[in-house]
């Protein structure tokens, strides 16, 4: 019985975290390790399903981000730069081709298990290339705020 009202009461606090923004345990001090737990998957400038992991707002890192990306069955992400900022990709799941170079005019294929770097500064726009199975990646960049320094380019 004390167990269930125990459980019950995890849920009942946990629920709202898991539902919409994310819970956070530990404090954002510089002196906690920090967990956070992510619900729903919010929407980058990016037009992408994210899911904001470790980052300023979230975990109080100052030098990095750490979050995951879904492209949806053959979706793309509008056209961008990371404005000063580099990131590292793990792809966990999916083919996505990447255009990239100041007109997108060059191309790279991954596939799962590939690590991608892109350069700070570089356009770039992904394109999951499967028409039934999202693409998932795990995205680390030097920048601690996530989405600020996203810059997208016009739609052509």
């Amino acid at each position: 019985m004390r167990l269930s009202i125990v459980m019950l009461a995890f849920v009942a606090i946990a629920a709202p975290a898991l539902a919409g923004d994310p819970q956070i345990i530990g404090a954002k001090d510089g002196k906690d390790v920090v967990t956070v737990r992510v619900g729903e998957a919010s929407t980058s400038k990016q037009a992408l399903p994210f899911f904001p992991g470790i980052s300023g707002k979230n975990a109080g890192a100052k030098g990095l981000s750490l979050l995951k990306v879904v492209i949806p069955p053959g979706a793309s992400a509008q056209a961008h730069v990371h404005k000063g900022y580099e990131s590292a990709i793990y792809l966990l799941q999916g083919t996505v081709e990447t255009k990239y170079g100041e007109h997108l005019e060059k191309s790279v294929v991954n596939v799962a298990g590939d690590f991608i770097y892109i350069p700070a500064d570089v356009p770039h726009q992904p394109t999951n290339l499967s028409k039934t199975e999202p693409a998932i990646a795990i995205v680390a960049r030097n920048d601690g705020e996530e989405q600020e320094h996203v810059i997208l380019l016009p739609k052509k």
